[in-house]
């Protein structure tokens, strides 16, 4: 069984166009797509052959506690409609049994790439990648200068108990590095550099990209995680993401392809997310650190739960933990 196995009913299909035609959005024949990699909630094209949309629904259950807040999610989009953050606008929302078993949104759909493992056509060329990079910078920049209080939530002591629920997802700590990179963050924990939304999974591909030059982001998507928080952990998690030299992390992987000629280094992305915020990045190996031990608690949690193919392979969790030692400055062991 995989993550993307749920799937429309004739029946569900039908309410959905329904729900969709009511509000003048769609429908009410619609037809459903599966967009997206199908790993976290789930996205679906849908259109009636003039008209399109996408609607997001959580994977099925079980799921991390707390995780999955498909209405949070529609009210965070919606908080930021009018700020200088790209994102998709939310059109419509329906709470659990309003048109299936869980809640769910619609909102629109941004035209471009996503880019992962290749940078298409026109965008292929490396004045246009470096755009792209910077310009994923610029917005995450413009992101953690939202009004966060607009939002809502408790910035403060965000690190040690981002710390600690994440080390509740793994009751049995996968390898003694697992144990030595966490005891390592907790002993090494700075203060919070400040309070912004962060959207905790912001990475290349969960951005659109312009389809045409210069390389510009459109649409930041996947805000289930986002909260209010430490602004570097962005950074960290974000710079995480990117491969140097070659892939070594299923993140990375994800992103294959910020290896290509043009795009910045990691070290490049950090000074100019510097220069637009005037934070201080001292402590950024630390949130580094962070991100790669978080991934491999959250890829240990979804192996053990065993509902998603994808996860069964015990090495993305070893590899997480490993880049997080390296981040650290610590010996990995096993």
């Amino acid at each position: 069984m995989t993550g993307s196995a749920w799937d429309w009913t004739t029946d569900s299909r039908y309410r959905l166009g329904r729900f969709l035609a009511e509000r003048g959005l769609c429908g009410p024949d619609v037809t459903t797509r599966l967009i997206g990699d199908g790993h976290s909630n789930l996205t679906f094209l849908v259109g009636d052959g003039e008209r399109s949309l996408v609607v997001r629904r959580p994977p099925p259950p079980p799921t991390p506690p707390g995780a999955h807040d498909m209405l949070r999610e529609a009210r965070l989009l919606t908080a930021l409609e009018d700020t200088p953050v790209p994102v998709p606008r939310v059109l419509a929302t329906a709470e659990a049994g309003e048109v299936i078993d869980s809640p769910l949104y619609a909102m629109t759909f941004a035209e471009g790439p996503v880019v992962t493992t290749r940078t298409p056509a026109p965008l292929d060329e490396p004045l246009t990648r470096r755009q792209v990079g910077e310009h994923l910078v610029d917005v995450l920049a413009d992101l953690h200068a939202v009004d966060w209080q607009a939002v809502g939530g408790r910035p403060e002591g965000f690190n040690r108990r981002h710390l600690a629920a994440v080390a509740r997802l793994v009751p049995e700590p996968p390898s003694k590095s697992f144990v030595r990179l966490h005891g390592w963050l907790a002993a090494s924990a700075p203060g919070e550099s400040g309070a912004s939304v962060v959207h905790n999974d912001y990475r290349i591909g969960n951005v659109v990209l312009a389809p045409d030059r210069p390389g510009r982001v459109v649409a930041v998507l996947d805000w289930e995680l986002a909260t209010v928080g430490d602004p570097l952990f962005d950074v960290g998690y974000f710079l995480a993401s990117v491969p140097e030299g070659r892939a070594e992390t299923a993140t990375e992987l994800f992103g294959t392809a910020l290896l290509e000629d043009g795009y910045p280094t990691r070290a490049e992305l950090a000074e100019r997310y510097a220069t637009r915020t005037g934070r201080d990045l001292g402590a950024l190996d630390w949130y580094v650190a962070l991100a790669q031990w978080k991934l491999a608690a959250l890829y240990d949690y979804q192996r053990r739960k065993g509902t998603d193919d994808y996860y069964a392979d015990p090495t993305w969790v070893t590899g997480f933990v490993a880049a997080g030692c390296r981040a650290a400055g610590i010996e990995a062991n096993q």
